[in-house]
């Protein structure tokens, strides 16, 4: 029997979460930097021209994208590493604050209203 083999078993479902979390963030990422052969296709639909600063924005925020989730990958195999060493010590430890959850929530949301503004500008702009 593994000492803790519950505690090691949430440490390593907590990480895989994350995997799936940063694998989730750059399919999206490509997705986006990929939204210029959307645009492309919609712009000539309605016999528009597409702004090329537009599609820069959409290629310059999927990559950040694609990086922001190996990121994700690199912290949360830090963390895994970290808490799994926490785990086989005798005694208590505090939990520590939740520092890089914040900032990669914080960073998330950033991403996400740029996004829901670029994507306005871009109704707005076609329509």
């Amino acid at each position: 029997m593994i000492p803790r083999f519950s505690d090691h078993a949430a440490n390593e479902r907590t990480y895989l979460a994350w995997v799936r979390t940063a694998i989730t963030v750059m399919a999206f990422g490509f997705l986006l930097e990929r939204f210029d052969i959307f645009l492309a296709y919609a712009s000539h639909a309605m016999g528009a021209t597409m702004p090329k600063l537009h599609v820069r924005a959409s290629e310059w925020l999927g990559l950040a994208l694609l990086a922001f989730g190996a990121l994700l990958v690199l912290l949360a195999t830090l963390s895994f590493h970290r808490n799994r060493a926490a785990i086989d010590r005798e005694g208590t430890e505090l939990y520590r604050n939740a520092g890089m959850e914040r900032a990669l929530s914080g960073m998330l949301i950033a991403m996400a209203v740029f996004l829901v503004v670029y994507v306005a500008q871009q109704v707005v702009a076609l329509g």
